[in-house]
């Protein structure tokens, strides 16, 4: 097996601490020279704990048989079967060419399959993509062909997106495996390729700086951006699980989050950083998010940490809780948006004094300000501190270098250097790299203060994303996506406020000629995006409008528009 360490600096719930600057002063970075994800999270479990459980599953979907309670399929794999399966899979990859530094997409609903085809890349030192099953063949095919894939696994459910996107964006992958599907040509079918191969195969030796994960974010201009991290990044975020999770790390700890694993806050703050400590986690494929259903799972399952983005809790409060036991859940890490206070009052009084911890971070650079109620107070519109190990600063917004005085506004940043969380650059993009770490510092194009205390604060973005339900969305994808369309001139998008969402984008559109505005046209745009890119993309308002506010250059000027729908400041 790949070098294991027992790494006590991560072990925070194993002490007693005063307070939060005496947890600060006692901790420093741990980071061994050879360092392997799925040995980590996986094979060295399987070898001292093989018979605790590593996942529940519960399918709510058609696939999955209902239960006269209500509940879907279930099931449960051990950290033996959870490490069997991933050599399986890192067998059948390694058959079909997949060689250390190879790419390969995960393209999985939260299945059980999602965390086994990471660990198994990982076996082989090969690097995993993280795709969301909401992605259209635009989303999909552009970041496997930018990633220059090998290999993919794929849901059944979007599958047809994959096929396309391979025809339009000429993918050559010498291996996909279809999950829970039908495979065609080439395709091989997941649960007839991977059982008949070795449960065995060890992780390999990998430097904790090689490239472990290919993760794409959206930016304001241009097509996504592909953000290398190396197996590093996992020891990155444990001081910010520990911290956000009040140091519940106890033997009855058990993981569960609604948000799709694809997203690095779900992937690495609930899934891989529980395996880590050798806790379940709970894989639940359910379609949309149900609160109700969200309730029932909490209850059966004795969830005592979760990951809910508060767009899912806003949705949990228009329901009644009342028939479920769910004081088992002991704190809730949140992010991505805003939460506002009286998300926390409602989550405290509806599960025996749960705590709400807000953290901050972005794909780069994933929870660098985190709240902790048991050592810090919690004040009103505050993300927090700075995370164990982290040094945040709010950077002149110009100049993007003096940090600037208590109390005012400007770019947060993060200290690049030594830290293992921030990402090693971005894919193929050396100038958006060097924009993005800049004399040391990490921008995260966030503007916020702090204050003299250290808390911090967010006051919006410096750019033009827009982050919907904690998903961010380029406005230039979507507006690239809409001027495909033959009826579609030209088409700007920008953010606007929305209740539950957060943001939503909407759209203005400049028809072409032989076009006339109507609802129908409307709907057919709206499908159209959500046929092309995620699904979560599409402009939920559109305008029609006869020009767009362009610059001195000729390029659409969003600003305008914001300050048209009177959201300037």
């Amino acid at each position: 097996m790949a070098t294991t360490e027992r790494l006590d600096r991560y072990q925070f719930h194993e002490h007693d601490w005063e307070s939060f600057d005496e947890l600060r002063d006692w901790f420093e970075w741990e980071i061994p020279d050879r360092f392997n994800m799925a040995a980590y999270v996986c094979d060295r479990w399987a070898e001292e704990t093989p018979d605790e459980t590593a996942l529940f599953v519960e399918d709510h979907t058609a696939a999955g048989e209902a239960r006269e309670d209500g509940s879907g399929e279930q099931g449960t794999y051990t950290f033996a079967e959870f490490e069997a399966e991933a050599s399986r899979l890192a067998n059948h990859l390694a058959a079909n060419g997949v060689e250390r530094g190879d790419r390969v997409g995960v393209n999985l609903p939260q299945k059980p399959e999602a965390a086994i085809a990471h660990v198994a890349a990982w076996k082989l030192g090969a690097v995993s993509v993280p795709l969301s099953t909401l992605f259209g063949p635009d989303g999909v095919g552009y970041r496997l062909a930018d990633a220059d894939a090998s290999a993919c696994v794929v849901d059944g459910s979007n599958v047809d997106a994959l096929r396309r996107a391979r025809d339009e964006y000429d993918i050559g992958l010498d291996a996909v495996l279809v999950v829970d599907g039908s495979p065609e040509g080439d395709e091989r079918a997941y649960n007839e390729a991977v059982p008949d191969q070795s449960p065995d195969h060890e992780a390999v030796e990998t430097d904790a700086e090689d490239d472990a994960l290919l993760i794409y974010t959206s930016g304001t201009t241009g097509d996504p951006k592909g953000v290398r991290h190396a197996h590093r990044v996992l020891l990155g975020h444990l001081p910010g699980i520990q911290t956000v999770g009040n140091f519940e790390f106890g033997e009855r700890t058990r993981f569960w989050t609604p948000a799709e694993w694809a997203w690095i806050a779900s992937l690495f703050n609930i899934v891989f950083s529980a395996l880590f400590y050798g806790r379940p986690v709970l894989a639940h494929h359910g379609g949309e998010f149900d609160p109700a259903t969200a309730f029932d799972l909490l209850d059966r399952y004795d969830i005592t940490m979760a990951f809910i983005p508060p767009t899912a809790l806003r949705f949990m409060m228009q329901v009644p809780s009342e028939g479920h036991d769910v004081d088992s859940l002991r704190v809730i890490g949140s992010g991505g948006e805003s939460l506002g206070e009286s998300v926390a009052e409602w989550a405290e009084d509806t599960f025996d004094g749960a705590l709400v911890h807000e953290g901050y971070g972005q794909t780069e650079a994933n929870v660098s300000v985190v709240e902790n109620a048991a050592l810090a107070e919690q004040r009103a519109g505050s993300m927090g501190l700075a995370t164990p190990g982290y040094e945040v600063a709010i950077l002149d917004p110009e100049t993007g270098e003096e940090p600037v005085e208590p109390g005012e506004v400007g770019e947060i940043a993060v200290r690049y250097e030594g830290n293992p969380i921030c990402f090693k650059e971005y894919w193929n993009e050396p100038e958006k790299t060097a924009a993005k770490v800049q004399d040391g510092w990490l921008l995260t194009e966030d503007l916020g203060r702090m204050d003299e205390d250290g808390y911090c604060y967010f006051e919006a973005r410096k750019d033009d994303v827009i982050i919907s339900s904690g998903y961010r969305i380029g406005p230039e994808e979507v507006e690239d996506s809409l001027a495909s369309h033959e009826a579609v001139a030209d088409a700007a998008v920008i953010g606007v406020p929305h209740e539950e969402r957060g943001e939503v984008p909407k759209a203005f559109v400049m028809l072409a000629e032989g076009h006339e505005a109507s609802d129908d046209l409307r709907e057919a745009l709206r499908a159209h995006v959500k046929d092309r890119l995620a699904k979560y993309e599409y402009p939920r308002e559109i305008e029609f409008v006869d020009e767009l506010p362009r610059t001195s250059t000729g390029k659409v000027r969003r600003q305008s528009l914001r300050e048209r729908e009177g959201l300037a400041d």
